[in-house]
């Protein structure tokens, strides 16, 4: 029943998404159309000429038939002038089929042209769209993140824009060409014959109301077919993410009915759109035989009476055909043209999504930088309160870090430990109180700026795809010896005169063909190429061995030698050697001290340090 609920919901969302045509969403798009502009006006230029170019071979085959027949001269009609008159020496029958060979040649070549223009011009606008989207993604919040599942980013950053790129091909452009050779059909038949017309034209007003029945039809079938692979996709992306829990937990049966439910799901709407799909095809094609066959009957019977040609009736049943043809795939250009503008306002939501402030620069502040400390810099944390949603996670919280000092914080899980790193990182926008670096609040500094400063080590290392190199420097210039030196320090030289390729062993996706504890040697090498004043570790100990902790203990000395470091640690024994302890309780600071002054106390810290530590000494 949750199930059901969440599916209505998700489809009355959609329905306030993808009208066929939104005046808003193309004004946003304009600015990423403007620079290709000229195309757009070329293809609007070549519709006239296209629809001339289409309605010239029947009037063209018309007029060889009356001559072949009847022997029609250009003196008895008028409109055939053009085609039976005999040019350059040919007879009119070479002439004709001359004309038509190069009136198709021509078509062609605009077909080509215009086909080109408006598929470049889609993707082009695309790639722009896409990069503007890439580089608001990376800046936005980690609270969006929070909240914004992965999976639905990646669509936006792929399947939606390849949505609103097909809106260019068979979107605007096409349905206003299917409509200005509509009007022109129309025109040229009630010129020729207005009696004629009318009996032709009989069926449009039942096939227009049969159209616009199966046009609702349609579009709500491809409605549900967006949430049911929305939903499709989703389980796909979780499936696949836990695979290590499913296998473990031997989930795989469970999940594949799971899987089988939604595949079946999402084909029944596939289905039930194509049903309609189908059903209006097989309408208007209906619906043009019996045209044609009113056609030749009303036309057969003014034959009779000389008042038209067999010629006539040719132009008459093909023009038809023509007519119709559009209303075929008036289902297929509309699900485009929805679909492009949900897309595109999906797209634009996210555009929308507000970055938080980059920082201020001092000039226009009126604030004079700081200069930095050679040995690092001071860090200053005053009545900071933060909150994640209603829960409470710091509350006025104030301590100093001198210049080159090194400070941990320690406490149980909950206590805000790595929420304080963040708030210093600007990962999250401080809600109450303000946080100094060399007496600067970190909210008037550029957020690049601050980030320069300072290196970040996770306890959950992330490593991209390349070589080991690139995964230390990150694709800044960084001097080899610099590179080299970070690698000695930290013991990543030892791994590298292990593996087959060295400096250039290919790391695989998130890093796993490497241990935890390799890849977080790697990330301290990577911190101190980045040669910071501030170093901040999230417990970087907390999931090694033993042996491997100890060549961490002495990168961690190399790491903070001369720089301000501020650790979050789970493993007291990482943190025995700091200038200053704090300890962190419900988010807020309850003692600090060193680490032998906060034994003596026998607080938080040395409770702490008992569930740690005392039975494995009593036991040494």
């Amino acid at each position: 029943m949750s199930e059901e609920r969440s599916e209505a919901a998700q489809l009355g969302r959609e329905r306030d998404l993808g009208k066929v045509y939104d005046t808003e969403l193309i004004k946003r798009l304009w600015p990423f159309m403007r620079p290709y502009r000229g195309w757009i006006g070329l293809n609007f230029a070549l519709i006239p000429p296209r629809a001339v170019l289409e309605l010239m071979p029947a009037l063209v085959v018309g007029a060889a038939l009356n001559y072949l027949t009847e022997g029609v001269t250009t003196t008895e009609v008028g409109w055939m002038a053009p085609f039976v008159v005999p040019r350059l020496g040919l007879g009119p029958l070479a002439w004709m089929f001359g004309l038509v060979f190069a009136i198709s040649i021509v078509t062609l070549i605009m077909d080509w042209l215009r086909a080109f223009t408006m598929i470049s011009l889609g993707q082009r606008t695309v790639r722009d769209v896409r990069r503007t989207l890439f580089d608001h993604v990376q800046r936005l919040p980690m609270r969006f993140f929070d909240r914004y599942p992965v999976g639905r980013l990646v669509t936006r950053l792929t399947n939606d824009l390849e949505h609103l790129a097909e809106m260019f091909s068979a979107g605007v452009i096409a349905m206003v060409a299917d409509v200005f050779v509509m009007v022109v059909i129309l025109t040229m038949l009630f010129a020729i014959d207005p009696r004629l017309a009318l009996a032709a034209l009989a069926l449009v007003p039942v096939l227009g109301i049969a159209a616009a029945i199966f046009r609702y039809k349609v579009r709500e079938a491809y409605r549900e077919v967006r949430v049911k692979i929305a939903r499709l996709n989703a389980h796909l992306q979780e499936t696949i993410s836990g695979m290590k829990v499913v296998q473990l937990f031997a989930r795989e049966r469970r999940n594949f009915e799971d899987f089988r439910r939604e595949n079946a799901s999402h084909r029944d709407s596939w289905l039930r759109s194509i049903r309609y799909d189908a059903l209006l095809f097989s309408t208007v094609d209906l619906a043009t035989n019996l045209t044609r066959a009113l056609i030749f009957w009303y036309g057969a019977e003014m034959m009779g009476l000389g008042g038209i040609t067999l010629g006539t009736i040719y132009v008459f049943s093909d023009y038809m055909s023509r007519f119709f043809r559009p209303l075929m795939d008036l289902s297929a250009k509309y699900s485009v043209m929805q679909s492009s503008m949900a897309s595109a306002e999906r797209v634009f939501q996210l555009l929308d999504e507000p970055r938080e402030p980059e920082g201020r620069e001092a000039a226009t502040t009126g604030e004079t930088k700081a200069v930095a400390e050679p040995d690092g810099c001071e860090v200053e944390f005053d009545g900071v309160t933060f909150a994640y949603g209603a829960e409470t996670v710091l509350r006025d919280v104030s301590f100093r870090v001198r210049p080159g000092e090194r400070v941990a914080i320690v406490g149980h899980t909950g206590s805000g430990k790595t929420t304080t790193l963040k708030l210093l990182a600007r990962l999250y926008e401080l809600q109450e109180g303000s946080i100094r670096v060399d007496g600067r609040d970190i909210r008037d500094i550029p957020k690049p700026e601050l980030r320069r400063r300072m290196a970040f080590v996770l306890q959950d290392v992330f490593l991209f795809d390349g070589d080991l190199r690139y995964n230390i420097v990150l694709g800044r210039d960084v001097a080899d010896e610099v590179v080299d030196e970070a690698a000695r320090a930290t013991h990543v030289d030892d791994l590298i005169e292990r593996l087959p390729n060295g400096w250039a062993h290919k790391v695989s996706e998130r890093g796993v063909n490497f241990s935890t504890g390799q890849r977080q040697l790697l990330s301290f090498a990577r911190a101190l190429a980045r040669e910071p004043q501030l170093l901040l570790l999230d417990e970087a100990t907390s999931s090694v061995d033993t042996e491997t902790e100890a060549l961490i203990q002495d990168a961690l000395r190399h790491l903070m030698e001369g720089k301000t470091s501020i650790v979050v640690a789970h493993r007291l024994s990482t943190i025995k050697d700091v200038d200053r302890i704090y300890v962190f309780h419900h988010g807020a600071i309850c003692e600090h001290g060193t680490h032998d002054e906060l034994l003596d106390r026998r607080g938080v810290y040395w409770r702490l340090y008992q569930l740690q530590y005392a039975q494995q000494e009593t036991a040494a």
